[in-house]
């Protein structure tokens, strides 16, 4: 399928790995150049001489903080103006709820809320000046199906959620169609993560602790950045142009609800 996005300009967040790599190869792959970042000069810069030799777009690395004034400020430099817009950033550690202080709960809401509404606010009026954009938020499973030990993400998450839900019927008359992608577990460094706070509390090894974790999935596997990415490029499409406003949780079926 043509999603017809080939020549427009994006940003894809934290994508030196993981569901942000996935996402940028799949608009890569659309022809989409594109403006990376992560925190790690040498990991952003691999990625990108990987991704440009690939598909033959132009992809530029930008090494920066996102979760902060300054990482946004260098970020927004290099890309200028965005057609599309991947918010992504590291969830918070996970713990038990009476453990947790105001600034942890700040420091969350700063990387996994208030990071994504600033790159918003900076771009999406120009979007709606052009008459044309997207924007997918990775947020959480959580959102949907709160994790006990994930409270800071589920916090902060759900927080983005809330205010997408109203945002995003405002722009979509100009042609701007906001949307988040709900992951549940996939293969990446966050699920290694996981899988290990599972081994270490229970006193097993890491594989059966990933067996544990797998076997709560009706599909008896983790998803992959691949699969991720490319519901990214389709909500980034000509064609998800009456998609607006939606949680779209990728989880293998692991939540078991009708709605």
């Amino acid at each position: 399928m043509d999603l017809g996005i080939r020549g427009k300009r994006g940003l894809v967040c934290a994508a030196s790995k993981g569901l942000g790599r996935g996402c940028a190869e799949a608009l890569a792959e659309a022809g989409v150049d594109l403006v990376i970042n992560s925190r790690t000069e040498a990991e952003i810069t691999r990625t990108a001489e990987e991704i440009a030799a690939k598909y033959g777009t132009s992809v530029t690395p930008v090494a920066a903080d996102i979760t902060t004034e300054e990482g946004r400020a260098k970020v927004l430099e290099a890309v200028g103006q965005a057609d599309i817009l991947v918010t992504n950033a590291g969830g918070p550690p996970p713990g038990d709820w009476r453990d947790w202080s105001r600034d942890d709960f700040i420091k969350a809401i700063d990387a996994n809320m208030l990071s994504a509404i600033a790159l918003m606010q900076a771009l999406v009026p120009g979007m709606m000046d052009r008459g044309w954009g997207r924007v997918v938020n990775i947020t959480s499973q959580s959102v949907k199906s709160p994790l006990s030990v994930l409270g800071l993400s589920n916090t902060a998450r759900t927080g983005l959620t809330g205010f997408v839900a109203g945002m995003s019927r405002q722009v979509a008359g100009h042609g701007v169609c906001v949307n988040n992608i709900l992951p549940g577990i996939h293969a990446t460094d966050r699920a290694d993560s996981l899988d290990k706070g599972v081994s270490d509390k229970q006193g097993i090894s890491l594989e059966e602790a990933r067996r544990q974790r797998q076997a709560g999935i009706p599909t008896g596997t983790y998803g992959t950045p691949e699969d991720f990415g490319a519901t990214c490029a389709f909500l980034c499409s000509r064609q998800a142009r009456f998609i607006v406003g939606q949680n779209i949780l990728l989880d293998g079926g692991a939540l078991n609800a009708t709605l």
